[in-house]
């Protein structure tokens, strides 16, 4: 393990954390100055770096630039002074691992470089494994099942069926079959046959001549012959239409098709891999499917575990998804701690592989915090809505959760924020007792009413943008009431209201605070 670097200008500070690493064998480096950092970099890397902000000859916050854009996975632990919040801020936005408020706790202190260090072996541990990643990711028995059979059908171009729940990958192992085949230098292409209409099937599949049917204003090539030499894919081969289910079993058979109008019959060098979600052989014996085309598409089946058979991966998954997520969007790549990683591993997800990439999309996007806990999650996977599936359909994304609620990783009582400054399990009983005052309660339960009142009279005033009008002044009167509470510590009203920190930065600017 690499040594954790200090780089702090006060002496003093540099010794009282050396001595308390040293005390928990852990290998220290200390710097005066950005510029010796920089210096050292050219050679060495640290596990986990804690920096001041303000010291002669360089920022803290450029040191954190510089080593995002060298090292993006490093965490690195940024130590401001308590008049210093809005720095601390800013370096959360950088990327910063975690702020240390100045004078610190020692064993505070060494509890967060622990925390730091966890999460640095961690990623180290997804790089390695993610290091030319392949295409489909999975350590569950019933995945290197799927693997092996790629690699068994790796110099075939044989017919292959591919079943398996919505949202479970197949077009991912349809990719990777084309990748390890004889023509693998071939185009893959791909058509959800149940995405297209009816009228406009044939014309995909098989392409058209000029003035085939109104529109058909030139020749076009269809899905069979853009294929040429390379694989064809037909997702949700079971929702085809029935009389196009013979013109497919013509090319099958036989390797020659028509285009629509067409009269000469052109060749196909091209091999099919088909996939459903639907069981074929109830289809056949419901005669919406032909069982001759069913058998010529079935020569080797592969069949691909739902999530819910292969709980181990969904770690594995998760750690791939949200680096993917980052690396799309542009921004630093979320954590997940060991504990939502444990939660996320109960959930059912019903929408296979495809809902936790939306789920790790929407936490890469709504999550708060660099590291992502349960109380995190949307609203519908934490208590009772995880255990029944949660987001439900694979295309739904989980809704954000209301921006006055706190909600509890435990499942302890979510408490509204708008009426007093609460913390859920009493450790505000003054606060508690306060709003449960005849008086007050009364003021609580009136305050919907005269928003209501307000709404109104703009409405039938003709006022443009009332939503917006009114969610500002809504927004800022919440805004003050936390920071009167907080006596303008803007991290601690975050933390009290249960936004980021980059929200509430972002809120005050925008709102006009001072």
């Amino acid at each position: 393990m690499k040594p954790i670097w200090i780089v702090d200008d006060d002496q003093s500070i540099r010794w009282v954390l050396e001595k308390a690493l040293a005390r928990e064998s852990l290998l220290s480096r200390s710097f005066t100055n950005v510029r010796d950092v920089l210096a050292a970099l050219e050679d060495d890397e640290p596990q986990v770096l804690i920096s001041d902000i303000r010291m002669p000859g360089g920022s803290g916050l450029d040191l954190l630039q510089a080593l995002k854009a060298r090292h993006p996975g490093l965490p690195v632990i940024v130590m401001t002074a308590y008049s210093d919040l809005d720095s601390a801020v800013a370096a959360f936005q950088g990327g910063a691992f975690e702020y240390l408020a100045k004078p610190f706790d020692v064993d505070k202190a060494v509890e967060l470089i622990r925390r730091a260090l966890q999460e640095s072996l961690r990623e180290e541990e997804l790089e390695d494994r993610l290091v030319d990643a392949p295409e489909i990711l999975g350590q569950a028995p019933a995945m290197q099942d799927v693997f092996r059979a790629i690699g068994r059908l790796s110099q075939s171009n044989v017919t292959v069926l591919i079943t398996g729940e919505s949202g479970t990958g197949k077009e991912l192992v349809a990719q990777a079959l084309h990748k390890h085949s004889p023509r693998a230098n071939g185009p893959f292409i791909a058509l959800n046959t149940a995405a297209i209409p009816k009228d406009l099937l044939e014309s995909e599949l098989f392409g058209h001549e000029r003035g085939a049917f109104t529109g058909a204003q030139t020749m076009r090539r269809g899905r069979f012959e853009q294929a040429e030499g390379g694989t064809l894919f037909l997702d949700e081969i079971g929702d085809m239409p029935f009389d196009l289910q013979t013109r497919l079993l013509r090319v099958l058979s036989d390797g020659n098709f028509y285009r629509v109008g067409g009269h000469n019959p052109l060749r196909a060098n091209v091999r099919v891999i088909a996939a459903t979600h639907q069981n074929l052989e109830t289809r056949v014996k419901e005669g919406l499917f032909r069982e001759d085309l069913f058998h010529r598409l079935n020569v080797i089946r592969l069949r691909l575990p739902p999530l819910r058979e292969r709980p181990e991966d969904i770690t594995l998954l998760a750690r791939h998804f949200l680096q993917k997520s980052a690396k799309e969007l542009g921004v630093e790549p979320k954590r997940m701690s060991d504990e939502a990683l444990a939660y996320v591993s109960t959930l059912p997800f019903p929408g296979n592989v495809r809902q936790l990439e939306n789920l790790c999309n929407w936490l890469t996007v709504m999550a708060p915090a660099q590291t992502i806990e349960v109380k995190d999650m949307p609203r519908e996977m934490i208590g009772t809505g995880a255990a029944q599936g949660g987001l439900g359909g694979a295309a739904r994304l989980p809704e954000p959760r209301g921006e006055g609620r706190a909600e509890s990783a435990d499942g302890l009582e979510a408490v509204d924020y708008g009426a007093a400054p609460t913390i859920v399990n009493g450790e505000t009983d003054a606060a508690l007792a306060y709003a449960s005052r005849p008086h007050v309660a009364s003021a609580l339960a009136g305050w919907e009413s005269l928003l209501a009142g307000e709404a109104r009279a703009m409405l039938e005033s003709g006022q443009p943008e009332v939503m917006d009008a009114l969610t500002r002044r809504f927004e800022k009167a919440v805004l003050e009431a936390a920071l009167g509470v907080t006596r303008g510590r803007r991290v601690e009203a975050a933390t009290r209201l249960g936004i980021g920190r980059n929200t509430i930065t972002r809120k005050l600017q925008e709102l006009g605070f001072d």
